[in-house]
């Protein structure tokens, strides 16, 4: 932290200071400059102070505790963090790759991403250019460089009244390097112990200045490979499965007049034994085939399939990448300074969910894909995956990220005490995404031919096809011929013009200065999808997209106050109103915020603050035209009325194809939201710091899309008599009605009865809100052979509920049938010894409990270790070994987790211990 003088402060937006919840040596010194008088600018705060606390919790990791920690990204050092506890897709969740590939989120108080406000130097940054799940908008923290970060600061709760639209839940900023003298150069090697994942990384900072002029700036490369699902035992095969560990069906014709499969006999599978490594098989499913009645039963259904094809994915994702920070500044005058932050980054990700697929379909709107065949008299469907044989190997999806941003300014002061800093941030985020895709029409006529007409019974198009064209390897060149790339060129943007103005000494009170900072601000965000064409046809097989662009404009004035009415008393208060201008409407709202700080001693803070938030609707939510999925569901209607002892995986009715028909809304109100917190702090001294915090949240009008889960299962709830002979939620209400409303099923043909679409879009959902308590203690012991320090985060959740609509019960989603996987407990903590340049930090995150798949028990907590090792040679040069995972956990077992890869992505990986070398050097300049 640089010193500011009080007339002529750094306004540094969302810079704090707050002790750490984490182990950091370097902080964990005496402070031997405490004598200078420091004005710093607190997250959540415009207005300069010297207390490093304020009236809401601020959580600070610098860059030692980074390295200290074993955090090699920054995903993983904001999964570690306790109010960090939102699902979000992992690298190889499917969603993940059909929606935001390459991209990571950041969910505090699992409120979703969207409310999650993410800011770099204490700016806004272009949201990642394709929606989350195909719905909202978010910030991607994938492309930011963990090694060139000072320090990150979190803020949980509401700071609309600070920073605007988004910052519900709370905000994450991350201060990279500029206080930098020399040049560094750090070079990180990294590997796994089961093999696969390898990486390097090489950064270098540096900076240099004159009497006027100065300029920092910080490059960083990464190579990053990927890590291949077969490389880990625990899922390379469907044998792994805790339940049924049949093979994946790579062949398979299906008779819908039997509702069984066809056998296809040994020697067509024989044909195609050499695919998947050579491990298709002749095998079967029990009960899919046809009907014996010597046992009243259905035998078994005989297909062509493969166990170990399900390990043709990535764990982690392939990552080359550049990334550059960098600010510069020239003093016009002792009043006036001319500065520049840019950033430029490029990234190339490549990733693979699953082996391509292939099933007869009519159109993407359709779910009832069968045909007659004439060559055997029967409804026939057929579906097959394709082998890394026959693709010429594992097809990768790739896309290239470019992010750039540049914020230009002036700052300086006048008068007494005022400052002001003006500037213009530009942001934009625009990626090239290419995977493969199989062309419909020309895969129809590959394997059924030309349609000869409609069979006046059924209904269905006419084919004649021979299988023995569904049991032929392709050739590569065969495969290409009915392939193509799909390519997506989506970009987004945000620029932002900003005035400030602040005081620390408006005037004087008897118990102290009465500060003021005033903000004005006018911009515009926009976001194009720019998908490929025929995505928006039927051209692609299972994939009929939607397009999406638009934009909106922006302005906003603010204000905050800082008042100290007694010598230990201190009140800040903040408004601020924003109007967003959209599709013809405009949209505004005033928050505000305020906050106490009661100071009885100089070692003991109470605080307490309350604050309004609101969300202008995400530009995707509005703008996303009609487009259709293909997505899968289980049928709970139909599983509880017709297989009620099957378990839901078990079902027959389990993952039914189904199509998604989903469009946008213009007519969406913005969300708002209320966060109280209040806490005591405890801090005798530089050593000892001690804080709790309670906190809740409430959202209301929130937006997002229905899940068809949710729906599938309301409408289940709504229909099925319970053992009382009445349905479990009345089907008069409007969750009930709206289930119904959505939810079409086939009326006729050899799918009567099941689902056949889901009718889905964003809407402003009632209310969601969560309380809970933040606990952080951090210690220092200096002992004659060193300093021992302990740190310690706990964040437990009291109560956390969702209203779909007024008048419906909440629904506790930390409930184990809540359809949510949220854990009531998170905690973090590490301990640290230092001494004479040697260090060595034992830390541990722990997850509390989860809800099982089966939503009928909880699985136990879960903890990870990590161990670094980190010795000064010189004070120039640094050596540390890192072991993440330390005693090579794999994710809990759930015994009812059926669903590849046979474990919550969203919260575990199978990576395993790995090992980080890094070295640190440093050319000239003051010591590491």
């Amino acid at each position: 932290m640089e010193h500011l003088g009080r007339r002529s402060f750094r306004i540094i937006l969302g810079l704090g200071v707050c002790l750490p919840a984490l182990a950091t040596p370097a902080l964990a010194q005496d402070a031997s400059d405490e004598g200078a008088v420091q004005e710093i600018i607190v997250t959540g705060s415009r207005i300069p102070t010297i207390k490093d606390q304020g009236p809401s919790a601020v959580t600070t990791i610098d860059s030692d505790a980074i390295r200290a920690n074993g955090y090699t990204s920054v995903p993983e050092l904001l999964a570690a963090m306790t109010q960090n506890s939102g699902e979000t897709q992992s690298p190889q969740s499917g969603s993940s790759a059909d929606f935001t590939p390459g991209a990571q989120q950041v969910d505090l108080r699992g409120l979703g991403p969207n409310h999650t406000l993410v800011l770099v130097n204490g700016r806004r940054i272009a949201d990642f250019p394709l929606p989350y799940i195909g719905r909202s908008n978010f910030t991607d923290i994938s492309n930011i460089p963990v090694g060139l970060i000072d320090k990150v600061e979190i803020l949980s709760g509401a700071a609309s009244a600070i920073y605007g639209s988004d910052a519900i839940a709370g905000v994450i900023n991350f201060k990279m390097k500029e206080n930098l003298d020399g040049l560094t150069l750090d070079y990180r090697h990294g590997r796994t112990q089961h093999g696969g994942g390898m990486s390097h990384r090489f950064t270098a900072t540096g900076g240099w200045s004159t009497d006027r002029f100065s300029i920092a700036a910080g490059i960083e490369y990464l190579d990053q490979r990927p890590l291949w699902a077969y490389d880990r035992s625990i899922q390379d095969s469907t044998d792994d499965s805790p339940g049924s560990t049949i093979a994946r069906r790579t062949f398979l014709r299906y008779s819908i007049e039997n509702d069984s499969y066809i056998d296809p006999g040994p020697a067509a599978c024989a044909g195609v034994a050499n695919l998947n490594g050579g491990s298709t098989i002749y095998t079967s499913r029990p009960r899919y085939g046809d009907y014996d009645p010597a046992i009243d039963d259905y035998g078994p259904g005989y297909y062509c399939g493969s166990k170990t094809s399900i390990g043709y994915g990535t764990i982690v994702s392939g990552r080359k990448g550049f990334n550059s920070f960098g600010t510069m500044s020239y003093e016009l005058s002792d009043n006036a300074k001319l500065f520049a932050d840019f950033q430029f980054g490029i990234s190339k990700v490549r990733l693979k969910y699953d082996v391509t697929s292939w099933a007869f379909e009519s159109s993407s709107s359709s779910s009832d894909n069968s045909f007659y065949n004439a060559f055997d008299d029967t409804i026939d469907d057929w579906s097959r995956q394709f082998a890394p044989e026959e693709t010429g190997g594992l097809e990768m999806q790739r896309s290239k990220q470019t992010t750039y941003s540049i914020t230009p300014g002036i700052r300086g002061n006048f008068g007494n005490a005022w400052n002001y800093e003006a500037s213009f941030n530009y942001s934009r985020y625009q990626s090239v995404v290419r995977w493969p895709q199989i062309v419909n029409s020309k895969a129809i006529a590959f394997f059924l031919g030309e349609q000869l007409g409609v069979d006046e019974d059924s209904g269905y198009p006419i084919f004649n096809a021979d299988p023995a064209r569904l049991y032929t390897a392709l050739t590569p060149a065969e495969y290409d011929s009915i392939s193509a790339d799909t390519v997506y060129r989506p970009y987004s943007w945000t620029s932002n013009l900003q005035a400030t103005l602040t005081n620390g000494e408006l005037f004087q009170l008897p118990a102290g200065p009465v500060g003021v900072a005033v903000v004005a601000e006018y911009g515009k965000q926009g976001y194009n999808l720019r998908p490929d064409p025929l995505a928006l046809t039927d051209y692609y097989y299972s994939w009929k997209d939607s397009d999406g662009a638009g934009k909106r404009s922006h302005a906003a004035i603010g204000g905050e106050v800082r008042v100290p009415v007694l010598d230990f008393v201190t009140l800040t208060g903040a408004g601020r109103y924003d109007t967003f201008g959209f599709a013809g409407r405009d949209v505004g709202k005033f928050t505000y915020n305020g906050g106490v700080e009661v100071r009885p001693t100089s070692s003991l803070l109470l605080r307490a603050a309350y604050g309004t938030a609101f969300r202008a609707p995400d530009l995707h939510y509005v703008f996303t035209g009609p487009g259709n999925v293909q997505s899968s569901v289980d049928d709970y209607y139909l599983c509880a009325v017709e297989e009620p002892d099957e378990d839901i995986g078990d079902c027959s009715y389990s993952g039914t194809g189904v199509v998604v028909n989903r469009t946008g809304n213009r007519n969406l109100d913005a969300e708002t939201g209320r966060t109280l917190t209040g806490g005591i702090v405890f801090s005798p001294s530089s050593r000892l710091h001690v804080s709790v915090d309670y906190f809740r949240v409430t959202l209301d009008n929130q937006v997002d899309d229905l899940s068809i889960d949710t729906l599938a299962r309301t409408e289940a709830d709504c229909s099925v008599l319970t053992a009382g002979g009445t349905p479990k939620l009345d089907p008069n209400s409007p969750t009930c009605q709206d289930a119904f409303a959505r939810i079409t099923r086939f009326a006729s043909g050899g799918n009567a009865g099941q689902i056949s679409s889901i009718r889905v879009n964003p809407i402003n959902i009632a209310r969601e809100r969560t309380s809970g308590i933040d606990i952080a203690f951090r210690g220092s012991l200096p002992t004659g052979i060193g300093t021992f320090t302990l740190s310690l985060a706990h964040s437990h959740v009291f109560k956390h509920s969702f209203q779909q609509y007024p008048g419906d019960p909440f629904v506790d989603k930390l409930a184990v049938d809540s359809g949510y996987y949220l854990p009531r407990d998170k905690s973090n903590g590490s301990i640290s010894y230092e001494n004479e340049g040697f260090q060595l930090t034992f830390s541990g995150t722990r997850l509390g409990k989860l809800p099982n798949y089966d939503e009928d028990a909880f699985i136990k907590a879960s903890y990870l270790f990590n161990a670094t090792m980190q010795y000064d040679f010189t004070d120039h040069l640094r050596g540390s070994l890192t072991v993440r995972n330390l005693f090579d956990t794999n994710p809990v077992k759930d015994p009812t987790w059926s669903s590849y890869p046979y474990y919550n992505t969203s919260w575990f990986d199978s990576i395993g211990r790995s090992v980080f070398l890094q070295l640190t050097y440093k050319l000239g300049g003051s010591a590491l």
